[in-house]
Formats: C-alpha cells, sequence, structure tokens
C-alpha cells in the first residue's frame, strides 16, 4: 500500500461528512485492520454523540470536504430567498431526490431543500415525511452556517430563519 500525499486536513479542523453534515476531526491515528496498516481521521459529531473513523485516502472517494466559504454560505442564503421550485412528481419520488441532496453534502444543495420545503405559516401542513426532510436539511444548513460565522447553532438558525421569514414577506 503507498503513501497518498498528507491530506488537507488536520486535527482540530471542522469538515463536512456528507451522510452525518458538520463534524471536528479529534486526531489521525494509525490502526491495524485486516492485516493492513490504515491511517484513519476520527471524526466527532457532538451534537449527535457519534464518532467517525475515515480511512485517510478514502476521505476525498466519499466527498469528505473542508467547511464551505463565507462566499458560498452567503450564495446558500441567497439561495434560500428564491421561489420555492416543487416538481409535479410523485412525492416518494421528490423525497429520494431530496435525500439525496441532504446527502452529497453540497451546501447549495441542502439549500435548495430547505427553500423548497420551507412552509409559513399561511401555506398548508407538511407531511411526516417532509418535515423530516426539511429538518434534517435545515439542521445541516445551520450546522454549517454556524461552524463556518464561527457562531453558536441558535444564532445560525436565527440568520437562517430571518432569511425564509424575509422571502414570505
Amino acid at each position: 500500500m503507498t503513501k497518498t500525499k498528507k491530506s488537507e486536513f488536520h486535527p482540530d479542523d471542522f469538515v463536512v461528512y456528507p451522510a452525518h453534515g458538520v463534524g471536528r476531526i479529534i486526531s489521525i491515528e494509525e490502526q491495524e485492520i485486516a492485516g493492513l496498516k490504515l491511517e484513519l481521521f476520527v471524526i466527532s459529531f457532538e451534537k449527535d454523540k457519534m464518532t467517525l473513523r475515515v480511512p485517510i485516502n478514502k476521505a476525498a472517494e466519499i466527498g469528505m470536504r473542508s467547511l464551505s466559504t463565507p462566499d458560498i454560505v452567503s450564495k446558500a442564503l441567497e439561495t434560500l430567498k428564491g421561489k420555492a421550485k416543487v416538481k409535479r412528481a410523485m412525492w416518494s419520488r421528490r423525497a429520494q431526490e431530496y435525500e439525496q441532496k441532504i446527502n452529497s453534502g453540497d451546501l447549495l444543495s441542502i439549500a435548495e431543500v430547505v427553500r423548497d420545503l420551507h412552509r409559513s405559516d399561511d401555506q398548508r401542513e407538511q407531511s411526516y415525511s417532509e418535515r423530516q426532510l426539511y429538518e434534517a436539511a435545515l439542521e445541516r444548513l445551520t450546522r454549517e452556517v454556524a461552524a463556518v460565522a464561527g457562531v453558536d447553532e441558535a444564532n445560525a438558525q436565527k440568520k437562517v430563519d430571518d432569511v425564509l421569514l424575509s422571502r414570505a414577506a
């Protein structure tokens, strides 16, 4: 097994793991698994009380990335201001697409899901599955906005809510 180039990630960096959102690298450790020595990122997801070990040479392939730039965060917030684009497809197909966008780890795709599933008070109620997808996307978005802006999640949540409410007005 050849050594891959030293990674762009370091302990204490925040990273985005597509299937779980924003986490922090606690350490880089070496473990022997099935007779192979592997270097692993140890990533902690505080909110989910979860620790994940990702092989360094698989990180890019999996889609693990650094936090978005403030520029991309403002584009994502700008996306929230747009008009919801809801396709006429069956809910199961749309739900699948939303799920894929959320798990892609791409902040702009996640913002599109939040925009498309957001309901203001005067609109019809969401179904249970719609609400679940909306809340998952909203949580991923606010966690990354918080990490990039260096604020707590409550402030990030307020920022996102303000953008969503300004759209409704």
